[in-house]
């Protein structure tokens, strides 16, 4: 199973525990644009000229401790959305290893040295990095301070939750790489671009209730968000009303039942594509016992955005957002 973004990945652990034990930064807030599928760019689109890092820095780390870090030469994130911070600074060419995350273009080649929640301690050390970039749910533990105990500097970054983290995690990460205004600047492009979408939701008709359902049907894995989930901040930017954390699931993700979908029931569906594949597609997600009997059951009403993307809340996201957007309202309006 891939990473998944922070809250996410914590919520579902001890349910799949038991489940599964088997082109230049300019003033312009154009983007490049989601595809007519929904797929957004596999490339990121890197600050133009490249910073040059300042350091030695000290900065705060999400764990509780600083940080000093003297040399950004060899860089190791360990999830996909710190790799494309990271690229998208323009400093992808000090990168040195990536997670199965990091799927887009510029990171493809690099050797992978975690899957989701496994690091490999080892794998990293071999390629000698000189900065560690973690998200709080890295490990295992015992991985991360065999990475420690050898001398590497480790940086924690705080999950993201939502769209607020987008400028928030970037500045972590610019911070420690020792260049603060080029976190700025892609910050403030990112911001910028996301408005911009924000601007073309259609405002007419009535919300569309959108329930987000992670599915991993080869782990028989079905559940659906509620408050906390990470998926309410993207849904309400696109104009909707997170139909799980409405209907009142005050848990980050529930086991789907019938009574939980009909008492929700969502207009439309939001899925991980490979989530929708693992159940096959949109003919088997209707299978599911309730999809079928919903308002987004009845009409096959599904936005699947890919996993690497949908709640990463990284540079990229104003590309997701407009995906979403762009398949929520079809015919250009609610």
């Amino acid at each position: 199973m891939r990473r998944l973004p922070t809250r996410l990945a914590g919520a579902l652990l001890a349910v799949l525990a038991l489940a599964t034990a088997t082109a230049c930064d300019g003033a312009s807030a154009a983007a490049p644009a989601a595809s007519a599928t929904g797929r957004t760019a596999d490339r990121v689109e890197p600050l133009s000229p490249a910073p040059t890092p300042d350091l030695p820095v000290t900065v705060d780390s999400a764990d509780g401790g600083k940080v000093t870090v003297e040399k950004a030469d060899r860089i190791a994130p360990l999830s996909g959305s710190l790799s494309e911070i990271v690229f998208t600074l323009g400093l992808g060419d000090r990168v040195v290893a990536r997670d199965i995350t990091a799927t887009f273009q510029q990171a493809a080649k690099l050797p992978m040295v975690t899957r989701g929640h496994d690091v490999s301690a080892e794998g990293v050390l071999s390629l000698r990095p000189d900065l560690v970039i973690a998200e709080t749910s890295s490990g295992p533990r015992e991985a991360m301070e065999q990475i420690r105990a050898a001398g590497v500097p480790v940086l924690v970054v705080d999950p993201a939750r939502g769209l607020d983290d987008v400028g928030t995690r970037i500045r972590a990460v610019a911070d420690a790489l020792g260049v603060p205004a080029a976190g700025q600047r892609l910050t403030e492009r990112s911001e910028r671009r996301i408005s911009a979408v924000r601007e073309e939701v259609p405002g007419t008709g009535e919300k569309p209730r959108v329930a987000f359902l992670y599915l991993r049907g080869s782990a028989s894995v079905y559940l659906i968000g509620g408050r906390g989930s990470g998926a309410t901040s993207l849904i309400e930017a696109a104009g909707g009303i997170d139909a799980g954390a409405e209907s009142g699931l005050t848990k980050d993700f529930t086991a789907i039942t019938s009574e939980a979908l009909v008492k929700a029931a969502p207009d439309a569906i939001l899925v991980m594509s490979k989530g929708l594949a693992s159940v096959g597609g949109i003919d088997g997600l209707v299978k599911i016992p309730g999809v079928a009997q919903t308002p987004a059951g009845m009409d096959r009403r599904v936005v699947s955005i890919e996993d690497g993307v949908l709640l990463t809340y990284g540079p990229r996201t104003d590309q997701v957002l407009e995906s979403v957007v762009r398949q929520l309202y079809p015919g250009g309006a609610a």
